[in-house]
Parts: C-alpha cells; structure tokens; sequence
C-alpha cells in the first residue's frame, strides 16, 4: 500500500509532521495565544525574547509570539484558498482539453501558454494594485494566476486515460461526456492532482509572504508572517528578533509543504516504488 511506503520515507513522516503541526497551531490561535495579538502595550516596546515574551515584542509592544501564532490562520487559510481555487481551475480546464482535443485543446493550451508568459509574481502585483489590497482579494488573484500547470498536468493525464478500455466501457453504455470525465476518469488521476496541490500550497504561502512584505498584501493590524518580516526590515538594527521568527516560520512552513509533496509523489507513483524497490 501506498502508505506504507509514504510512512518508511523520513523525509515525507517530517514533513507531515510540520504540516500537521502548523494547522493544529491554526486553528488553536485564539486559545494558544499566551496575549492578544493586537494589544498594544507602550511600556513593552521592543523587548527582546524573553520568559514574559519568548518571541519579543514589536515597535509597538505587541506580543511577536502570538501575532506569529495567528499569522498561521491567515498564511493557511490563504494557502488552502488560493490552491484549491487553482486546482478546480486547472483541473477543468485540464479535463476539457485532454478529453475533447483537437481545436478545443488547441484553444485552451494556446490560453495556458500565453497565461505562462507572464511572470506570476508580476502579473499578481499589477491585478492588485488595481483592487483594494485584502486577504480576499489576495487568495482570489493568486487562485487565478496558478491554474496553469494544473492544467497541463491534467490534460496529460487525460490523454493517456481516455484511451484505456474502462473508458470505451463507459461509453458503450451510454455514458455523457461530463460523467465520463469527471466520475470515471479524473478518480484515476487523483495522485498527481494531490501532489500538485500539496506542493501549491507551500508556493501560495510564499507568494502571500512576498505581497504582504511589500505592502500589497494582507494589510496591519491584521498579523501576517509577510507584514511582520516589514516591520522587521524597519528595525533589523535593534530588533533582530523581529525578522528572524517569522522568516523561520516561512521557511519551514514551505519546506513542510514540499517534503509532504515529495513523499507523496514518491508513494502513489508506481515507478517510483519500483525504483526503490
């Protein structure tokens, strides 16, 4: 079973273990916080980590530890949003060209590699500064600016399963297209899917880090590993504490990410068990 190869890869068990972490610390916030993380306190400005604050504090006396705590909620739930936006954008989109082909397929590949063109972190950047910069608005861009390779990845798998015998059966029996497509053959192209969602999550929460840092993101006093890594940059000389933490929490956040995505690819992958095997 797949799992249990998932479960003999260090690697992927690690992974799964910081992935499973950070949501447990998610949707604890608010009973985990050890303080409010928008009380603002003027006589605690700036203290570096210690047993009252092991995080420090910020220019305005708030608590780091718990503004780190709850920026989880906000670096998550953009993750899962934006991903699972992209994914359904993809996965359709994918489906239709792969299964249709001909003009259809060559409509929509010609759309993704023109949406390729464009640097994402770019395209982002000038969508929002078009709209009014919030958490909303920065999960809907990011879902409709990362379809792209959902796509391509469904429609490959597409074209190799449309062709297989349990499809012609299908068919025969009188099956519409749409039950065809998405009752018989995207449940066999769930693994890839998964992997490629999983792997997304970790760049959404990146690319949200990267708005937020630049001011174009999730706006203050609203926590944010993004916004707090700012107001870090403003204070690096006295306050290193404020841009090491949640740095460390980026990185290990997409590195969870992508060492559950790797482990995964490795066991729903039939070669790659073969290949370890």
């Amino acid at each position: 079973m797949w799992w249990k190869d998932f479960l003999r890869n260090p690697l992927a068990v690690t992974g799964l273990a910081i992935v499973g972490t950070l949501a447990v610390v998610a949707v604890l916030a608010p009973w985990i916080s050890p303080h409010d993380p928008y009380a603002i306190d003027t006589r605690a400005i700036l203290l570096p980590p210690s047993p009252a604050y092991p995080l420090g504090t910020d220019s305005l006396g708030r608590d780091c530890l718990s503004r780190l705590i709850n920026g989880a909620r906000i670096s998550l739930l953009v993750g899962f949003v934006a991903v699972g936006l992209a994914t359904a954008i993809g996965t359709v989109l994918g489906a239709v060209a792969g299964f249709y082909g001909r003009w259809i397929d060559g409509v929509i590949m010609r759309f993704v590699d023109m949406m390729l063109c464009f640097p994402t972190i770019f395209l982002i950047m000038a969508v929002i500064a078009f709209l009014e910069p919030s958490i909303w608005n920065i999960m809907a861009v990011i879902g409709l600016t990362g379809w792209m390779g959902v796509a391509r990845l469904v429609r490959a798998e597409l074209l190799s399963l449309k062709e297989r015998e349990f499809v012609m059966a299908a068919r025969i029996a009188g099956a519409s297209d749409a039950r065809i497509i998405f009752s018989h053959i995207l449940p066999n192209a769930v693994a890839p899917i998964l992997v490629s969602a999983t792997l997304g999550v970790g760049g959404a929460i990146l690319t949200e880090s990267a708005l937020s840092f630049l001011g174009i993101g999730v706006q203050v006093p609203t926590p944010s590993w993004g916004n707090m890594l700012t107001e870090g940059k403003d204070n690096l000389e006295v306050a290193w504490w404020l841009s090491v933490f949640p740095g460390l929490a980026i990185l290990i956040t997409v590195l969870g990410y992508n060492l559950l995505g790797e482990g995964l690819r490795e066991a729903l992958d039939p070669r790659s068990r073969r290949s370890r095997g």
